[in-house]
């Protein structure tokens, strides 16, 4: 049950929003989850196709624009829809769709644990002709440019002519919305067909940006078990293709697409697209779904985490999983976008949320794919040192707030381009990721440069004062509090980057002088830079309040008064979507974790700062970004408040199979899918990657009897099984010497240890 979502509803609204969950991707190449033969011309959809990182460059538009603002940006492009298959029965042609006829049984299904989805029907139709129909797909994990549809057709009643039409269409467009800033609001056309036709038995469309000039194909080829041969012929736009047959027994024909690009496959994609599919012939639908299934067989093993006690919950993760794994880039070109390849809100943009929220997932569970996520932010140094200078700086890199290739794009800079502290949440995922794995060769190559030029950022951007380093107009996480002074997230995150770029400094000029040599040739680097550094970090100021005993989220922020939260009518929340920003600015309301988020990822504060600060903040915070609930459900944990966490956690793990934002419809909220996983594994289980090695704290829900997972550290798996006779801790590999409960102790084998508290009552 808990491998394989499933529904029945066929309402507008539920099938939107389907579009999401049933999304098949493999990080290169994306496909929603629409029906082949489409809906009813008065239904709402969202048809889309996106090749990761594929995008076209629009105007940004301003009232009034000043300095700096980013003229244009990227926008990921819907490109060319292959999914087009219809179906006629009979001489009169009667064409199937679940929205005629008679429905005699139903059922829609995606299989989390073998990476396909499907579709089953028996169709009456309005004549009385009823047929078995079976619609599967797949994206391949292994061969990225491959979207495959099956269909199978089964006579029940009708033995006559059937004729399928399969489409692959060029003339597509983006969807926007001019009533919610979390889509875009223009600029739907962005792709324009250059060429289509036939060869070697494959249809083609190659298609165009119209300002970035970034090319894809898609050739498709139509393979029948009957031996029925496609009848293809190319217009402008589309390629069409007819089958017809007698249905005298099920007949099954695949639809075999593949996708180029000028990004990865360079020129002449017609030609590579068809290099592809000669070397896919031989192989069957069966054969990919094999091959799907034991690339997922090799996920499962190392990154399921079962609960046993709560079937939802387990659905919930085990399907926010199954996205983050489709939805991670692979190469220097991609990352993961705040929806994946599900859906265009956000217009296709990579954010902070991948580094903080779910590069951490790779880390533990398949650390080569986290070390190709970091390895596109290092791919992009020179645009963050680029934007920089753009922001006034002299020195170093500046992340921009949201990008594809590089550039910032966001064109409101208070809650964008002010959110500085995303160079210091890359900085920290690369510290993560070395911790977990002491891979020295990616430090040398990629990290040494990203910490460095990050960490020269905050010494242009803060300032010595009365022996305290400080960082003004800057944005933290919340985006209900604005271009502050001194936020306390930023602060914190800013020093953590400072005195690693400091320590890999001091170990490099030791044990690597020619490495650190070469590099400091490169970046024009000199010695009393890293001396700034460290002082810095040692002198960085982090708001704390005496008489709440709390860290403030910055200079004013307590000196404001709190957000009228009772006379906040139910239907004004999100409440970004009600208020002028500076309405929110001046209140003390957090839209999301902001304080809260440092203290967990940095875990530097003492219990009680953290728990006062817990508590102030869980009192102003509306949780209307998606990132939020599972920092609460983590710090609730860590305060020792474990079924508080768990009422947070459950907030974390359906929030998009139940669509609980209602949003879903837009795409997956991929850094929440990364926030359950977190919630799990430094929430309940309480484990944080320090320098000294692994530390855990495990609890223990009353609604679960047992919950386990599997990570990997320093090239060991360790596995957790906890329940309420303790946590059993079994290692594969080297011993390993971890805390637990706050104690040391060496891991050889099986270890139990009691947890850290019993279950609350």
């Amino acid at each position: 049950m808990s491998w394989t979502i499933s529904h029945q509803s066929l309402k507008n609204e539920d099938l939107l929003m389907q579009e999401s969950l049933y999304s098949l991707a493999n990080g290169y190449l994306g496909v929603r989850g629409n029906f082949e033969e489409g809906y009813p011309a008065d239904f709402d959809t969202i048809r889309g196709t996106y090749i990761n990182a594929f995008h076209d460059i629009v105007d940004v538009k301003y009232g009034e624009k000043l300095p700096a603002f980013p003229e244009t940006q990227q926008k990921l492009a819907n490109i060319i829809d292959a999914q087009g298959l219809d179906i006629f029965l009979g001489e009169d042609m009667e064409k199937f769709s679940l929205f005629t006829g008679e429905i005699l049984s139903y059922s829609r299904a995606l299989h989390l644990d073998k990476g396909y989805t499907e579709r089953a029907v028996r169709w009456r139709s309005p004549k009385g002709k009823v047929v078995d129909i079976l619609f599967r797909r797949l994206v391949s994990f292994r061969r990225k440019e491959l979207f495959a549809i099956q269909l199978t057709i089964r006579p029940v009643n009708f033995f006559g002519q059937v004729k399928i039409v399969g489409t692959v269409d060029g003339d597509v467009e983006n969807y926007v919305s001019e009533s919610d800033p979390r889509v875009g609001s223009g600029h739907n056309k962005l792709l324009q067909v250059i060429d289509s036709g036939i060869k070697e038995d494959v249809g083609f469309v190659l298609a165009e940006t119209k300002r970035s000039k970034l090319q894809t194909a898609c050739l498709t080829k139509y393979i029948a078990d009957n031996g029925a041969r496609a009848e293809q012929e190319a217009g402008t736009k589309r390629v069409t293709a007819s089958l017809t047959f007698p249905l005298n027994q099920a007949v099954t024909v695949e639809k075999r697409n593949v996708y180029t690009d000028t990004l990865r496959h360079g020129e002449d994609l017609v030609e590579k697209g068809l290099a592809i599919h000669r070397e896919l012939e031989g192989k069957t639908f069966s054969d990919f779904l094999t091959e799907q299934k034991a690339e997922l067989d090799e996920f499962w093993r190392d990154a399921d985490v079962r609960i046993d006690g709560d079937a939802k919950l387990q659905e919930g993760i085990r399907f926010n999983l199954f996205h983050l794994l489709q939805s991670a880039g692979r190469d220097p070109h991609s990352h993961i976008a705040a929806k994946g390849l599900s859906g265009e809100g956000y217009e296709g943009h990579y954010f902070w949320d991948t580094e903080i929220y779910m590069v951490p997932v790779f880390i533990l569970t398949k650390p080569e794919l986290a070390k190709k996520l970091l390895i596109y932010r290092h791919s992009k140094l020179d645009a963050a040192r680029e934007h920089a200078r753009n922001m006034g700086h002299k020195k170093g890199a500046l992340y921009p707030w949201r990008t594809i290739s590089g550039s910032e794009c966001s064109s409101y800079f208070p809650s964008g381009s002010a959110q500085y502290h995303i160079s210091a949440d890359i900085a920290y995922s690369y510290i993560q990721y070395y911790l977990a794995t002491g891979d020295e060769v990616f430090l040398a190559e990629y990290g040494g440069e990203v910490l460095f030029e990050t960490a020269r950022l905050w010494l242009e951007t803060g300032h010595f004062r009365d022996g305290q380093f400080r960082i003004d107009a800057v944005t933290g996480p919340d985006e209900y509090t604005c271009i502050v002074n001194n936020n306390y997230y930023t602060n914190a995150m800013a020093k953590y980057n400072l005195r690693w770029a400091a320590k890999i400094y001091d170990r490099w000029q030791r044990e690597k002088p020619e490495l650190l040599r070469s590099l400091k040739e490169k970046l024009s680097l000199a010695d009393e830079e890293k001396e700034l550094w460290q002082r810095a970090a040692e002198c960085m100021f982090l708001p704390y309040d005496e008489k709440l005993k709390i860290n403030p989220q910055d200079d004013t922020f307590l000196q404001k008064a709190v957000w009228d939260f009772a006379n906040t009518p139910g239907d004004h929340y999100p409440l970004l979507l009600h208020y002028h920003p500076l309405t929110l600015y001046r209140y003390q309301v957090c839209k999301q974790a902001d304080t809260v988020l440092a203290h967990f990822l940095l875990d530097e504060e003492d219990l009680e700062t953290m728990k006062n600060s817990y508590l102030y903040y869980e009192k102003i915070t509306t949780h209307d970004s998606s990132l939020s609930s599972c920092i609460f459900s983590i710090m609730g944990a860590k305060i020792g408040d474990v079924e508080k966490a768990y009422r947070y956690f459950v907030e974390t793990a359906r929030l998009d199979l139940d669509n609980t934002h209602g949003n879903t419809k837009d795409g997956l909220h991929l850094a929440n899918m990364g926030g359950t996983y977190m919630g799990i594994i430094f929430g309940f289980a309480g484990l944080r990657i320090k320098e000294s090695g692994l530390h855990f704290a495990p609890k223990l829900p009353d609604a679960w009897k047992h919950y386990r997972f599997t990570i990997q550290y320093r090239k060991r798996k360790i596995t957790v099984d906890v329940d309420e006779s303790g946590a059993q801790f079994q290692l594969e590999g080297d011993p390993l010497t971890i805390t637990v409960n706050g104690e040391s102790c060496l891991l050889e084998g099986k270890k139990s240890f009691p947890l850290l508290a019993a279950k609350s009552k």
